[in-house]
């Protein structure tokens, strides 16, 4: 279901109107119920309107000085307060301080007896005298059929009611007037509708034993309205409407980083963790470590300030923080500090719709920083309805700028299983745990699928649930693909092994090698020696050889010279 309210300004328009004090409500009325006219709300009985039509009043007196008038045909007084305590109303406390009348009209089939003109003005005078008594601005008539059991005549009934809806315009009140929801139309009568401004229908359904409460607005004269049925929540908290739109994808974003709360994790992103109002998709196998990871970002979230809500559909709180202390974090003071809020609900106990008006309240309750759904795998129903649920929470997040982490329980061992895949198209980033088996045992690895806007890291990386948190650790690559666990460190052993025998090689062949040399170099040494010996014996002969040469000169001139002077 989607609706074109979000896409379109607010009309501006000329009619007054008046606030419920109900967000979702006014939403979808833009701006709430025609001011000074009256509004059917019709339904069944379970579906509400008494609860929905008394927040009406108590809103008014509450939050926007209008004080206000209930007036009864079915239950009485005392039974009203006590039914709507539980919406925490204090009913008495408004009625003392005369911001609110409560008013029981019995009307008994079985006592009237028509004689003469049977009309509403017993109920004008009593009404009008309510209305002065506090000076009220808001009326509620719950509920308008027990008043038409003195009616036999349906022409004389359509007149008296437009003469009682004509009253309340004149007194200037803005009414509400419950009826039942009728067999093929939408009251018991088919009158109410056609003389009311606005007419809302609320239901209360039942699928696959799973009640779930719609409102639709079926006419608003003189305004523009949302046209679709919108799911609606009463608890201890009140009543919420959840407006579903089409959020006309015209949401601002943000390029401010946001921190996965795992150190490591950061490194995978070019940007060093996700963009700050990003959806985010955690998938894995059982024992992956899902909800641990959750837990660390739920914690970095926290100790920056910020506020994080945690939906949590399998565990309760309790055993969260407990659960996280042995991966070495203490949730429980980011709880008592008013920063970390946990709302923790079965599945089954609500339908899809009803889930996600209770988170839209939530959200807007506690207006956190970051949001965290673990798992939504634990939806059960069909698959398109799945989807549209959490597109719809994924564009309320980031409407409101919120970071949103989805877990999600994957049931097959590839990648991804088909569910994933089927809401992978909605998420910003997309994370995959998972396990890998091998020397017989498992090992859990992650890598990332997809980071729209950045850079990241195409490595699985093998990581650990520690007691100081998760660690992940460095990639490494065997012959045989990527190891992880002991048959990693097996492999390192091997090629240390491998290592260290062919260091032993080589320095065995070094060793040789110097042996070698110094031989050689000795032998050389040698032959240099002998050489140079041999050198200087033979310069010694020359020398020698030269030195006779010499004398034998001098002897031959001494010679000549004895001859000379003895001629």
């Amino acid at each position: 279901m989607t609706d074109r309210l979000a896409s379109q300004p607010v009309e501006a328009h000329s009619l007054a109107k008046t606030a419920t004090g109900i967000d979702g409500l006014d939403a979808v009325t833009l701006g709430g119920l025609p001011e000074g006219r009256p509004t059917l709300l019709c339904g069944s009985a379970g579906c509400g309107k008494t609860l929905l039509a008394m927040t009406f009043l108590v809103n008014g007196a509450t939050r926007f000085g209008e004080a206000g008038v209930f007036m009864s045909f079915e239950e009485r007084a005392e039974d009203l307060v006590e039914n709507v305590a539980s919406l925490g109303f204090d009913i008495d406390g408004l009625v003392a301080d005369k911001k609110l009348v409560i008013d029981h009209v019995r009307v008994e089939p079985s006592e009237i007896e028509v004689s003469g003109d049977y009309d509403f003005e017993p109920i004008f005078v009593r009404l009008g005298y309510a209305i002065d008594q506090v000076g009220a601005k808001r009326v509620v008539l719950d509920t308008i059929e027990a008043l038409f059991s003195g009616f036999k005549d349906q022409a004389v009934l359509r007149a008296e009611l437009r003469r009682l809806f004509g009253w309340l315009k004149d007194r200037g009140v803005t009414a509400v007037i419950t009826g039942e929801r009728g067999d093929g139309q939408l009251t018991r009568y088919g009158i109410e509708e056609y003389v009311s401004d606005c007419v809302i229908l609320l239901d209360n359904r039942v699928h696959d034993q799973v009640t779930t409460r719609r409102l639709r607005i079926v006419k608003y004269r003189g305004s523009s309205h949302g046209t679709n049925e919108y799911p609606f929540l009463i608890d201890g908290s009140g009543v919420s409407v959840m407006p579903i739109t089409a959020a006309g994808l015209q949401h601002k974003i943000s390029s401010e980083k946001i921190p996965t709360g795992v150190p490591d994790l950061d490194t995978m992103f070019g940007l060093g963790g996700f963009y700050r109002g990003s959806s985010v998709l955690l998938s894995g196998l059982a024992g992956t470590g899902k909800s641990t990871f959750s837990g660390w970002f739920a914690n970095s979230v926290c100790t920056r300030g910020e506020r994080c809500l945690y939906f949590a559909f399998e565990e309760s709180p309790d055993q969260i923080v407990r659960n996280m202390r042995s991966a070495g974090m203490d949730l429980q003071r980011h709880i008592d500090s008013g920063l970390l809020s946990f709302q923790s609900a079965r599945p089954s106990l609500y339908g899809l719709e009803m889930h996600l008006t209770r988170m839209y309240r939530d959200i807007e309750a506690f207006k956190p920083a970051a949001v965290i759904v673990d798992p939504i795998s634990a939806f059960r129903g069909v698959e398109s309805e799945i989807h549209a649920t959490l597109l719809r929470l994924a564009d309320i997040c980031k409407e409101r700028g919120i970071t949103a982490f989805f877990t999600s329980l994957s049931l097959a061992s590839d990648h991804a299983s088909e569910a994933d895949r089927g809401v992978s198209s909605l998420m910003d980033t997309w994370i995959s745990l998972t396990d890998v088996e091998a020397s017989g045992e498992r090992n859990r690895v992650l890598f990332v699928l997809k980071s729209r806007g950045m850079s990241h890291s195409n490595q699985m990386r093998e990581y650990m649930l520690t007691a100081e948190g998760i660690k992940l650790i460095a990639p490494y690559v065997g012959p045989e693909g990527v190891l992880t666990g002991s048959a990693r460190q097996a492999q390192e052993a091997r090629e240390r092994d491998e290592a260290l025998s062919r260091s032993q090689v080589t320095e065995r062949r070094q060793r040789d090698l110097d042996r070698r040399r110094a031989t050689t170099e000795r032998q050389v040494a040698e032959l240099r020696a002998a050489l140079e010996a041999e050198e200087s014996e033979v310069a010694l002969l020359a020398n020698q050889e030269s030195g006779r040469e010499d004398t034998l000169v001098a002897d031959r001139a001494a010679m000549a010279m004895k001859r000379g002077a003895a001629e």
